[in-house]
């Protein structure tokens, strides 16, 4: 087996002065997929994209049309075959957004459309069963917490709301499952993103008894699960034709994007937690067993064979501060980032006492609860707009902060966080972050996320790297930025102000969400 370890040519060639072989990396995300091919030097050599679009045509539900995401997959695929040259690629690994359903029928045909993890609809399914008496055990034996965004919640909305669908449905998938249908001919799941349904038991990687019952499925309507290092013995006629590939192309199952993205940050060491701020947010850190804290706020998703990802991700990131520019400085006009970050850098920490609980999109992690919306708590008549935007910021960095309190209290050790994101090209920011969480940040060299994680693992599975752990020497850091004392001090003084929030005000968010009906934003 070949290793970085061996005698290796420059990047980018082989022994000989032959290109060196790659492994694409498809990454299929919520608004685009993205095919990037990497050597296993780590060089990225080359990479396509496509878009597509998340269709919200009702309050709650957040759905995509499968076809779509086929297609661009292929395209992508297709690009970079074009790039390279199809002898130069040793195989293709996916990654893909989390928590997606679909229904297919006998044939593999969609008879629903993709129910993204943004879908909200199961939310009074998810909030019957988080308060039963089941409840945190479902959540400890699955890894996955009890919300509107797991297919399980979703899977008892259609049995409860739709009984006549759920009749019809041979198989419910996700989009990878469906995408690996269409290329290769085979229905599976990876432990992955199966440990992302809610109906994954964690200790015996099976599916859970009780979970399916729920779900009123059994394991015959689900696709057979498989490490996420599988290999699928190659491409369907149709899917090699239109990527320019062999058909003995070897395809490797892959994992979920979250997990995935740790090893895309070098962040697979123990105590090495991955941040990520783009237009929502989360921590991540590797660990060797599944493991969720005692009040289950946080969750635990399979990554590779003996691996785990435990963390949490919140809803709110880089789309408070585009709504931030938008409601409260909209005189800056478009791609005003730079001076909106400047003005909030006008006020001090703790912005002067104001809070935002940032929850414009409801919230995830930690508390796990959908109805949150967003709030600013402590406003006088002193504050301007300045302190308004920073409270905005801050508050979504103390999110995450609770997210880091959590890893902790469910025994896990925090030695160093390495983040990434649009974010980081702010330095207010930066330090915002180093501030809040109250430790060093590391900015690493970004690869390119969840596609580079995905052609770690496939390079893993085909034997090119001896394992992901190379992902820690093939990251490098750029920088890292340290906390200021002061600045740290005041906000640990206002977390668990911070904190309270979710539980103060939720009766006022449950009560809000029954009227939402009769509250419309604009005028008839």
């Amino acid at each position: 087996m070949r290793t970085p370890d061996d005698a290796a040519p420059p990047a980018g060639a082989a022994p000989g002065g032959e290109p060196a072989p790659v492994v694409v990396g498809v990454d299929i995300g919520t608004t685009a997929t993205k095919a990037v091919a990497f050597t296993r030097a780590g060089e990225q050599v080359a990479c396509r994209s496509a878009g597509y679009p998340l269709e919200e045509p009702l309050p709650g539900r957040a759905e995509q049309d499968p076809r779509l995401i086929l297609a661009a997959v292929l395209e992508t695929v297709r690009g970079v075959v074009e790039e390279v040259g199809a002898g130069r690629v040793a195989g293709l690994s996916f990654s893909a957004a989390m928590h997606s359903l679909l229904g297919l029928d006998a044939a593999g045909e969609p008879l629903t459309p993709l129910i993204t993890w943004a879908d909200a609809r199961a939310g009074a399914q998810a909030e019957r069963l988080r308060a039963g008496p089941g409840g945190l055990e479902l959540h400890r034996r699955t890894g996955t917490p009890v919300h509107p965004m797991s297919p399980l919640t979703k899977l008892v909305r259609f049995r409860e709301e739709e009984p006549g669908l759920c009749e019809r449905v041979r198989c419910w998938a996700g989009i990878k499952e469906f995408v690996l249908l269409r290329l290769c001919g085979r229905l599976v799941t990876d432990h992955s993103l199966a440990s992302a349904t809610g109906l994954l038991n964690l200790q015996d990687l099976d599916w859970d008894a009780e979970a399916l019952s729920l779900a009123g499925i059994g394991p015959g309507k689900l696709p057979r699960l498989v490490p996420t290092t599988e290999v699928l013995p190659g491409l369907t006629p149709d899917a090699a034709r239109t990527t320019g590939l062999p058909r003995d192309t070897p395809v490797v199952v892959g994992a979920g994007d979250g997990p995935l993205a740790n090893l895309g940050l070098g962040a697979v060491r123990p105590g090495v937690v991955a941040c990520s701020i783009g237009t929502s947010g989360a921590l991540r850190v590797v660990v060797d067993r599944p493991v969720v804290d005692p009040r289950g706020r946080v969750f635990c998703y399979a990554l590779a064979p003996g691996r785990w990802v435990v963390g949490g991700a919140v809803n709110n990131g880089g789309v408070v501060l585009g709504w931030a520019g938008d409601a409260l400085a909209p005189d800056l006009g478009e791609g005003s980032a730079e001076e909106l970050l400047a003005l909030a850098g006008r006020a001090p920490a703790g912005a002067g006492g104001l809070m935002m609980l940032p929850c414009l999109l409801g919230e995830r992690a930690p508390h796990w609860i959908s109805i949150p919306r967003g709030a600013y708590v402590g406003l006088t008549r002193a504050h301007r707009r300045e302190h308004l935007v920073r409270a905005a910021l801050e508050g979504v960095c103390q999110q995450l902060a609770l997210v880091l309190e959590s890893l902790r209290c469910a025994g896990l050790e925090v030695s160093e966080v390495r983040a990434t994101g649009g974010f980081a090209r702010s330095p207010l920011w930066r330090q915002l972050l180093a501030d809040v969480l109250g430790t060093d940040v590391s900015f690493a060299r970004a690869h390119d996320g969840s596609g580079f994680g995905a052609a770690l693992l496939g390079m893993q599975a085909l034997g090119l790297v001896e394992s992901v752990d190379v992902a820690a020497e093939l990251v490098a850091v750029d920088t890292t930025v340290r906390p200021r004392a002061e600045d740290a001090a005041i906000h640990a003084s206002l977390r668990p102000v911070f904190g309270g929030l979710h539980d103060a005000l939720a009766p006022a968010f449950t009560a809000l969400r029954d009227l939402a009906p009769s509250l419309p934003l604009g005028r008839a």
